[in-house]
């Protein structure tokens, strides 16, 4: 299980481009069958696009951006993202299961917060590292980033990810020794 997470901004750009250029259309339509003047004129747009050459400057510089955009879309569209289910071991009973990045943070913050002296801790949790930044306002800090690690990997452990990740801490004391 190997979430990604969906393309929905560049999807709705591209609705709402279309969605745009349809309802100008359509509204230029009903105002032609009403009789009323309409906002875009259809003589005056192929005028326009009768006079064009294909070596012209404004030609070229359309057919460069559309092909950007394009492009963008397609990057946007083969480029697999980030994940947002870490995948983890598959138990007994041999169900596909994960956990969300964001839960799995957030659990690891929660474990680290409970070691005694730690004041602040800040997680970054990826599939393959965690690293913690804990504050502590304790004058004597011997041993705390071992029993953050040790925290750490025993809830790590007991969440069992597919990919058993490095553990790592760094100690910030509000106080000099």
């Amino acid at each position: 299980m190997k979430r990604r997470p969906r393309r929905s901004l560049p999807a709705l750009l591209v609705a709402l481009v279309v969605l745009a250029a349809g309802a100008l259309v359509a509204i230029t339509a009903v105002q032609l069958l009403l009789g009323e003047p309409p906002w875009i004129s259809y003589d005056a747009v192929a005028r326009t696009l009768h006079g064009l050459r294909w070596a012209d400057t404004a030609v070229l510089l359309v057919g460069i951006g559309t092909a950007l955009v394009g492009l963008l879309l397609l990057l946007c569209a083969f480029v697999p993202g980030a994940r947002t289910v870490l995948p983890l071991a598959p138990g007994d009973s041999g169900v596909d299961c994960g956990a969300a990045q964001r839960s799995y943070r957030n659990v690891l913050h929660s474990a680290a917060a409970r070691v005694d002296g730690v004041s602040d801790v800040k997680v970054k949790a990826r599939s393959r590292s965690v690293k913690a930044v804990v504050r502590t306002d304790r004058t004597n800090t011997a041993g705390l980033t071992e029993a953050v690690e040790r925290a750490l990997a025993q809830r790590i452990d007991q969440l069992a990810p597919e990919r058993k990740p490095t553990v790592k801490s760094k100690l910030k004391a509000a106080r000099s020794k």
